[in-house]
């Protein structure tokens, strides 16, 4: 391996670090959340703000985790660089998680370029899966 392609992965193998512990920190928190409405006897997953709260926190929890994985790709050298497809995958997962976190009383204007956004990527993905088939190419 070339210098940079050590220091590259140095650089993957860090942010894996990072990035684990901030999912160890999540989870703590959401085992937390759900333990103190459990005992509270809140948990009701019908309640909005509930509901919010914990699929809020699990769906940042699948974020961090995928792009923890797509990073400990490049770090084994499976990959020399993180995949477009991937960064939208997670970038579809996160408008997911906005989706579920949004106030009912959301402004017309915010949930329709929100929703347009989702399409834009949506469309994207697709085409570059297009792309990779006519190749013969899977990720």
């Amino acid at each position: 391996m070339s210098f940079y392609e050590r220091f590259e992965q140095a650089v993957a193998l860090t942010l894996t670090g990072l990035i684990a512990i901030v999912i160890v920190v999540s989870m703590v928190q959401l085992v937390r959340v759900i333990f103190t409405l459990l005992i509270v006897d809140a948990l009701n997953p019908l309640d909005h703000a509930v509901f919010q709260t914990v699929f809020g926190a699990i769906l940042t929890l699948l974020i961090a985790m995928e792009f923890k994985h797509s990073i400990i790709r490049v770090a084994m050298r499976k990959e020399s660089i993180i995949q477009v497809k991937t960064v939208l995958l997670i970038a579809l997962l996160a408008l997911s998680r906005k989706f579920i976190i949004l106030d009912p009383d959301i402004d017309a204007a915010k949930l329709a370029a929100l929703a347009a956004t989702v399409v834009a990527l949506g469309l994207t993905y697709w085409l570059l899966r297009e792309r990779d088939d006519r190749v013969g190419r899977s990720d």
